[in-house]
């Protein structure tokens, strides 16, 4: 049968919104979790213990609707404890091929003298091994964390409680070629150049007469909301710096 002319440009017409419309569809992101373990300093904060948050709580703004962040991250938990109680069976059963696994230890692991989390720098290694090849099994994409500073000044010098814990994880990261943020260094960077009295509004220093904590608090390793931000804000910048397929998924915060 004969086409017009206006007819041929009307059918092309069709099939160019229908490749538009396909193609749209075929280059629409897929959904995807972010699942985050880790101790006190990442983990969701209960309303009792405000003005105190973790970094993790704040993490979750910065991307767009197609992520998904489920925070497992826990209060007192080392890489050991986090093993030992079940919570990481819990996420990797859970994860799914293009999830991102957010691992962040370190604060917990160096109390050696607490046998139900402290591991030596050897133990420490191998769990955070087990974690990265286990996500990696279920097709997840692990992306190893150096633990953040704490406040720890002495004669007006930060200095270092962590010991080989960093290391040992940048360690990991080169062996398994596992991407790194080192949210040690960046945050240290920050806080020395904060400086003593300075960098307590990023720790959760609060005054007496305060609802959760009538006697005020000084606390030298969790953060006050402010704090929570700054941490998170180094974590996006890290994910950009390694180049992350993650970075398309940010929004502006």
């Amino acid at each position: 049968m004969f086409l017009g002319s206006r007819n041929v440009r009307m059918v092309n017409l069709i099939f160019i919104c229908l490749f538009i419309t396909m193609t749209s569809f075929l280059i629409q992101k897929k959904n995807l979790t972010i699942w985050m373990i880790g101790d006190s300093t990442m983990s969701i904060k209960e309303a009792r213990t405000f003005p105190e948050k973790g970094w993790g709580m704040e993490f979750a703004k910065y991307f767009d609707n197609t992520v998904s962040v489920e925070n497992k991250a826990m209060n007192g938990r080392s890489t050991k404890s986090f093993i030992n109680e079940g919570r990481w069976k819990q996420v990797v059963d859970n994860i799914h091929e293009g999830d991102y696994v957010f691992i962040e230890f370190g604060h917990n692991d160096e109390k050696v003298d607490k046998p139900a989390v402290g591991t030596t720098i050897t133990e420490f290694k191998v769990n955070l091994t087990r974690f990265v090849l286990e996500s990696r099994a279920k097709g997840g994409i692990p992306v190893l964390l150096t633990p953040i500073t704490r406040r720890t000044f002495k004669g007006g010098i930060l200095t270092d409680s962590h010991g080989y814990y960093p290391a040992a994880t940048v360690f990991i990261a080169d062996s398994l070629k596992v991407p790194l943020i080192d949210m040690f260094a960046k945050s240290k960077k920050v806080v020395s150049e904060l400086g003593d009295e300075e960098s307590k509004k990023l720790y959760n220093y609060v005054e007496v007469g305060n609802a959760n904590f009538p006697n005020g608090k000084k606390d030298d390793t969790h953060f006050s909301p402010e704090g929570a931000k700054k941490m998170a804000e180094l974590a996006i910048e890290g994910i950009k710096e390694i180049k992350l397929d993650l970075v398309k998924r940010i929004i502006n915060n």
